[in-house]
């Protein structure tokens, strides 16, 4: 059973969400501004939080802020076509995909089911794995345990960025679009993923770069896109 907290402020678009999400597998639980949302984080085990951006008391994206302060719960923001920029405002600080309104239902599901499939493999629930451990210069990825270490101490990284880190380990040296790492990473249609895709690269570079504007692992290469520099 995985706990689902959809967390807006328009009951009818909480409705559809509701009936969209409609699943035996599914316990689904509702808010109507962030600070809700926070509270029910906080006394829940959340497998995974679809937020809406513009809320009264607080909004989405100082909500998610928050969250991320202890939390890699994946968050998928509920948003409108004209908020763009909250688009990449929300990715900036932590959100792990966004869904468009109005929504299609088969868009809604296909990407929940996809957020947690991550984020319980990232925890280690993932059944029969085939034990898989890959070292480039200080970084090691166990996908057995879904754990990243650098220079031995432990990196903490949301579903999205493990599976961006595994992706470019995994073939070391070579160039991957933007386009191809979202239709590897997200399973999805590439249309516009430019922009998503260099937020969490950045997102990662902090992480594992000791100098994220000048790495020495994640490299882009200019007008092609990102490899892992293979210094094994």
């Amino acid at each position: 059973m995985y706990n689902i907290l959809i967390c807006d402020d328009e009951p009818d678009i909480v409705n559809a969400l509701k009936i969209y999400l409609n699943d035996p597998e599914y316990r689904l639980l509702t808010a109507s501004n962030g600070r809700e949302a926070l509270d029910l984080a906080a006394r829940e085990d959340i497998h995974l939080i679809l937020l809406d951006i513009m809320m009264p008391a607080l909004d989405g994206i100082s909500a998610l802020a928050k969250l991320r302060e202890t939390s890699n719960i994946p968050v998928i923001f509920l948003t409108a076509k004209s908020e763009d920029t909250d688009k990449i405002l929300g990715l900036n600080v932590g959100a792990d995909d966004y869904v468009t309104k109005p929504f299609s239902p088969l868009e809604v599901t296909a990407r929940v089911r996809s957020q947690l499939r991550r984020y319980i493999h990232l925890g280690g629930h993932g059944g029969n794995q085939t034990a898989e451990t890959v070292s480039i210069g200080g970084i090691e990825l166990d996908d057995r345990a879904k754990a990243v270490t650098l220079d031995g101490d432990p990196v903490s990284l949301t579903p999205i960025e493990y599976d961006i880190l595994k992706l470019l380990m995994t073939h070391p040296g070579e160039v991957f679009s933007p386009k191809e790492i979202y239709r590897e990473v997200w399973h999805d249609n590439p249309l516009g993923s430019d922009n998503t895709v260099a937020v969490h690269i950045r997102h990662l570079r902090e992480k594992i770069e000791i100098n994220p504007a000048d790495p020495r692992y994640l490299k882009v290469v200019w007008g092609q896109g990102y490899k892992m520099e293979d210094k094994r």
